[in-house]
C-alpha cells in the first residue's frame, strides 16, 4: 500500500488557542483510518486542514501528492467530505441534488446523468429520485449527502461523525454503507467518530485524540499490546481441576498468573504463541477442555486506557 495522507508536526492555532498541536500520521491507501476523540478534540479541525479549507499554522501535510495549504482546489476534485451536518438543498428533489453538487465537482456533463444513476442505485434511493431532500428521514438524508460525496468518484472519503443523530437502524444502514465502500470499492476512508464501537466494526487502524495532541495510533490489536499486560485465556473445563493444574500452568514460562473458578481457568500469558503450551499442559494432567477463549480487549477499553495514561 502506498500512503495517501501525510503529516509532520501539522499544527493549526486559533489565537491563543492550540486547535491541534504536531500531528504526525500517515493514512495508507484502501484503509479506513478512525480518529477517534471526544468533542471539541481537534478531529473536524484536521479535516478541514486535510482538505485545504483552514491555513495551516505549523508543520505540512500532503494529502494525494497535493499540498493542502496551496493545491486545495485541485485536491478537492479528488475527495469527498461528509459532514456532521448532511449539506443539502431541502427544496430540491434527490436528483436535483446530487446534479448541483456534481456540477460543483467538475464531473463532465456527459457523465452525470450516468454519476448520478449508480450513487442513486448504490444507496438504494432510485425509487425517490424526485422527492424534496427535505422529506427525506435522517437516515434517508445521510444516504443522500454520502451519494453526493461519491458523485464526482472520489478517491478519499472523509467523514465527519456520519452517523451522529441517526437511530439505531438508520445507523447500521449508514454502517453498512461503509463498510461496502471501502471493502468492495476499494475507497480509503477517513473515519472520525467517538462512536466506539462503529470504530470498532470499520476501522482497519486508529488515532487517539484529545486536546489537539496526538495520543496514540495503531490496529487496535497493536494498542491492546501497547495498553494492557499480557493476554488472559479462558479455558472452561467438564469438571473443577485439582490443584496441581494450576501450579504446573504457573511454572510455564511466560505465564504471568493463573487463577481458578470452580470449571473455569483464567490464565494471563505474555503473548499468544504460548497458548498451545496451556492447552497441551491442561490436557497432560487431566484437564477435559470444553472451550479456549483468548480474551480480546474492545476498542472501548483501549481509548479509555489510553486516554488516562494521557492524563497521568
Amino acid at each position: 500500500m502506498s500512503s495517501v495522507i501525510q503529516t509532520e508536526h501539522l499544527t493549526r492555532r486559533f489565537g491563543d488557542l492550540t486547535a491541534l498541536d504536531q500531528i504526525s500520521l500517515t493514512v495508507e491507501q484502501g484503509e479506513v483510518f478512525g480518529l477517534l476523540g471526544p468533542n471539541g478534540a481537534g478531529k473536524t479541525t484536521l479535516v478541514r486542514l486535510l482538505n485545504g479549507m483552514l491555513a495551516i499554522s505549523g508543520g505540512s501535510a500532503r494529502v494525494l501528492g497535493y499540498d493542502p495549504a496551496s493545491q486545495g482546489d485541485q485536491l478537492r476534485r479528488h475527495t469527498g467530505v461528509l459532514t456532521e451536518t448532511p449539506s443539502l438543498y431541502e427544496q430540491l428533489s434527490a436528483r436535483e441534488n446530487l446534479i448541483f453538487f456534481g456540477t460543483l465537482y467538475g464531473v463532465p456533463e456527459g457523465d452525470l446523468s450516468r454519476r448520478v444513476d449508480e450513487v442513486l442505485d448504490l444507496f438504494g434511493l432510485r425509487e425517490r429520485t424526485a422527492n424534496k431532500a427535505g422529506e427525506f428521514s435522517k437516515g434517508m438524508k445521510q444516504r443522500l449527502a454520502l451519494a453526493r460525496t461519491l458523485v464526482h468518484e472520489p478517491e478519499l472519503l472523509f467523514f465527519d461523525e456520519p452517523t451522529a443523530a441517526l437511530d439505531p437502524e438508520a445507523s447500521r444502514q449508514v454502517t453498512d454503507l461503509i463498510a461496502s465502500l471501502s471493502r468492495e470499492r476499494g475507497r480509503t476512508i477517513f473515519l472520525c467518530t467517538h462512536n466506539l464501537d462503529e470504530a470498532q466494526r470499520l476501522c482497519d487502524r486508529v488515532a487517539v485524540i484529545n486536546r489537539g495532541k496526538l495520543l496514540a495510533v495503531g490496529t487496535p490489536a497493536q494498542l491492546a499490546r501497547d495498553q494492557f499486560q499480557g493476554t488472559w485465556v479462558e479455558i472452561a473445563l467438564r469438571t473443577a481441576p485439582d490443584g496441581r493444574l494450576v501450579t504446573a500452568l504457573q511454572a510455564l514460562p511466560e505465564v504471568i498468573q493463573v487463577s481458578l473458578d470452580d470449571q473455569k481457568l483464567a490464565v494471563q500469558i505474555n503473548h499468544d504463541d504460548v497458548i498451545p503450551a496451556v492447552v497441551v499442559q491442561v490436557v497432560e494432567l487431566g484437564g477435559q477442555i470444553m472451550r479456549v477463549n483468548p480474551r480480546e480487549h474492545s476498542l472501548e477499553e483501549i481509548y479509555f486506557k489510553v486516554q488516562e495514561e494521557a492524563k497521568a
